[in-house]
């Protein structure tokens, strides 16, 4: 990654240019406590620009959240979202009411301020109140969420004069969660989703299904998950959610301006399919529940009519769950499909995403296929991967094809962070924290230029996690830096800037009981 000094440029703390960069040196492994950072320093993801100046803005007993004349509703239940979140540390009432005039925190809709796109907005502290303005819903919402970092996490207190005018530098921004290899229930992704939507992400990408295990109901095919539902790895009782559970988890992910994007992996990753409906099978017969690990030995049956009207079915009562764009379609480790079979399925299997009016999003194994016109490549290669699958993925996305950018080696999760890490693997190598952030999505394959990057994604997959305390220590603190890597501008991606500010983020992520790993390569508070 091109290290850039210039950090946070545009930063000015107390009316002065404050550095972020090299003031505490290079040394990576530095384990003392940092200098402490003024409120507008400690801002995660790196905004791009913020000034400190002028007088504080001190909550009370009387701070209301105001919504603005005739605002629309949605405008409203953004307030009552923040209220609720400040009203955590702080205590106090926080109403949210109608009106513009008065003290407090004010919501604006400004649909005519073309600097702030769709998710960018621009917060303004001073003795006399607290603005929040964007041109949309989900950019009063990010700035909410950066407001949640200028409170103190112990209470309510003064928020500093300042100002921060901020736009994120990708659209896509999405963490991936397996719950096929194990079940989870829809509270712990809720959670998630709450930790992930304060630090700016945007999307949750949900693996469904896989050989261990069908996680979701399905009404046309109800086996899926009856019975491929009730296993995973290493012989757990498995589990599936509801239709109504799912669509709550959507909802609830909505209000937080998080979508979701479901996966139903295909052709290959489908043996708990197979075991459920042996019809899908080539010759017939059921294979047993699988709860192993390793990957790459089921297929679908490519010439059989019958695997076209299962996936039809299945992408449409999914496509009726979802209300998001795209349907993610797997197609990775297609290992037991034979290469023309596998573009022959692709090609079927994107028309009925189609078909559905989704937008089709697979694994980059697709490139090696054809993948359907505005169809998004999810590259998850790493730094061994060959040259010629890396250059078709550079091809497709030349030719229009969005890019997300997910390689092993930096952005999974799931990946120990060292030798002494007990869950998660090793087959990328490890990524300790550091290694995590330090890469630049505009310049990471050679190339691709960087107006083909979607944005970035960090999947957890889960193998080796089967509880929440594993699941946090894997994600977090490296889910943290790749929200920066998605939000941020190239300028302020810097590593000993940012290991300051994540070390800045301790108290909140102890405040939320979030189990994350103490990184010895950060200077934590």
């Amino acid at each position: 990654m091109r290290v850039l000094r210039r950090t946070l440029g545009t930063l000015l703390a107390l009316g002065a240019v404050v550095s972020c960069t090299a003031a505490h040196g290079d040394d990576a492994k530095a384990t003392r406590r940092p200098a402490a950072l003024a409120p507008y320093e400690r801002l995660l993801p790196a905004p791009a620009s913020a000034r400190a100046e002028g007088a504080p803005y001190v909550f009370g007993a009387g701070t209301v959240i105001r919504t603005g004349v005739g605002a629309p509703e949605e405008v409203r239940r953004v307030g009552e979202l923040l209220a609720e979140q400040l009203r955590g540390p702080g205590g106090l009432p926080l109403p949210v009411v109608d009106g513009e005039d008065g003290d407090g925190v004010r919501l604006r809709l400004d649909p005519g301020d073309a600097e702030l796109g769709a998710e960018g907005y621009r917060l303004r502290t001073t003795a006399a109140g607290i603005t929040l303005t964007a041109r949309t819903p989900a950019g009063l919402f990010h700035a909410g969420q950066t407001l949640r970092q200028l409170v103190p996490v112990r209470g309510a207190g003064g928020v500093p004069g300042g100002t921060v005018v901020d736009v994120p530098r990708f659209a896509y921004r999405g963490a991936m969660v397996d719950v096929a290899r194990h079940h989870f229930p829809v509270e712990q992704v809720k959670r998630y989703v709450d930790q992930l939507a304060q630090y700016k992400i945007n999307t949750l990408h949900l693996h469904l299904t896989d050989d261990q295990g069908w996680r979701l109901a399905i009404d046309s095919w109800p086996r899926l998950a009856e019975y491929g539902g009730a296993s995973e790895v290493g012989g757990g009782p498995g589990g599936h959610w509801t239709k109504e559970e799912y669509r709550d988890l959507v909802a609830y992910a909505a209000e937080r301006y998080v979508d979701v994007v479901p996966e139903i992996d295909m052709p290959g990753h489908v043996n708990a399919a197979l075991a459920s409906y042996p019809e899908l099978t080539c010759d017939g017969k059921a294979p047993e529940r699988y709860t192993g690990i390793k990957v790459g030995f089921s297929s679908l049956c490519v010439g059989k009519e019958r695997t076209y009207e299962f996936i039809d079915q299945v992408l449409g009562e999914l496509a009726e769950l979802t209300p998001g764009r795209y349907l993610h379609i797997g197609g990775d480790e297609a290992h037991s499909t034979p290469a023309a079979d596998y573009a022959a399925f692709m090609d079927r299997a994107q028309q009925v995403v189609a078909k559905h009016g989704k937008t089709v999003v697979a694994w980059h194994q697709l490139a090696s296929a054809r993948p359907a016109p505005g169809a998004v490549l999810q590259y998850w290669g790493h730094d061994r991967t060959a040259a010629a699958e890396k250059a078709a993925v550079v091809a497709a996305g030349k030719s229009g094809h969005p890019v997300i950018l997910s390689p092993a080696d930096h952005a999974y999760l799931d990946m120990k962070y060292d030798t002494a890490t007990k869950p998660g693997l090793a087959w990328a190598g490890y990524v300790p924290v550091q290694r995590s952030y330090s890469w630049n999505p505009g310049s990471y394959l050679p190339g691709l230029p960087e107006s083909a990057v979607l944005g970035v994604e960090a999947p957890l997959w889960t193998e080796t996690v089967a509880n929440r305390s594993d699941w946090e220590l894997l994600a977090f603190p490296r889910v943290l830096g790749l929200a920066e890597l998605g939000w941020s501008p190239a300028s302020a991606l810097d590593w000993p800037a940012y290991r300051e500010r994540l070390a800045a983020q301790a108290p909140r992520l102890d405040a939320q009981e979030i189990a994350y790993y103490r990184a010895p390569e950060v200077p934590w508070e």
